[in-house]
């Protein structure tokens, strides 16, 4: 062969082999960092009221890369009385639930359609297309539940940095797209798993990557579930459902987050 043909081979598969999803480090220079989504996360959930529905408390929120690395754990916490400690003032389970949602919607969203952890919900349940899903890609618990508590949701977050894997599959997780890609996804918790999607809806609305690739907005939340004469979770419309929730927010709170409200 050709030295100069055997060159451009090289070159052809070593282009190739440079393809690669976006780090955090490319979030971080696309403006996705810890300041700027506290920011947008305090600006949804105030410290008082429920302008989303739900019960009004304090969020978690979590950015993974492409890959599902953890790139940011935040919270909305002011450090205002009852606002402050996040093993006090917080749910702090809803950590971990924040991360699990980030992971799934990363995982099961591609640049051909956009997957919200509220259409998981229907299709997981005994019956349903992907019942079982629930149960793939747990949680690494070593890296979940390491570290101070003082570091929670902070830059020295023991999650940042790792695969904390997870599947969650009620509302709260949406995938992000930069110039039709996915680039990884953020995921909301802390509340009602309905405000907690409308939470996320919100603040990724907020940046410039909430243009998904289903024109439709296909990972809204569809609340279409009627119930099941024979018990059970009930039947929705599309297959991919999601129940309502305790004070559930209104067409106004939700604007498109929610359809069939």
């Amino acid at each position: 062969m050709d030295s100069k043909l055997i060159g451009l081979v090289i070159a052809a598969g070593l282009s190739l082999g440079t393809a690669h999803a976006e780090t955090c480090s490319d979030l971080a220079a696309f403006g996705l960092n810890d300041a700027n989504l506290k920011a947008a996360l305090r600006t949804v959930v105030p410290p008082a009221g429920t302008p989303n529905g739900g019960l009004g408390g304090p969020m978690w929120l979590t950015l993974v890369d492409a890959s599902g690395i953890v790139c940011v754990v935040t919270n909305s916490l002011d450090g205002s009385a009852h606002n402050a400690d996040a093993t006090a003032d917080i749910w702090l389970g809803s950590r971990v639930i924040s991360a699990q949602k980030a992971n799934t919607a990363n995982a099961f969203s591609t640049g051909r359609l956009a997957l919200s952890t509220a259409n998981l919900y229907s299709a997981v349940q005994p019956g349903g297309s992907l019942y079982g899903l629930q149960a793939s890609n747990p949680v690494d618990t070593t890296t979940a539940y390491a570290g101070r508590a003082a570091d929670f949701g902070t830059a020295k977050d023991p999650m940042v940095g790792h695969r904390i894997g997870g599947i969650n599959v009620f509302g709260g997780g949406l995938a992000l797209y930069r110039a039709g890609k996915k680039i990884g996804a953020i995921g909301v918790s802390g509340d009602t798993s309905c405000t907690d999607h409308v939470v996320a809806w919100k603040v990724r609305a907020s940046t410039p990557f909430a243009t998904v690739p289903d024109a439709a907005g296909f990972d809204a939340m569809a609340q279409d579930i009627t119930p099941n004469p024979s018990g059970g979770a009930g039947v929705s419309a599309s297959g991919f459902g999601h129940p309502t929730c305790l004070n559930n927010p209104s067409p106004a709170q939700a604007g498109s987050a929610i359809i069939g409200n």
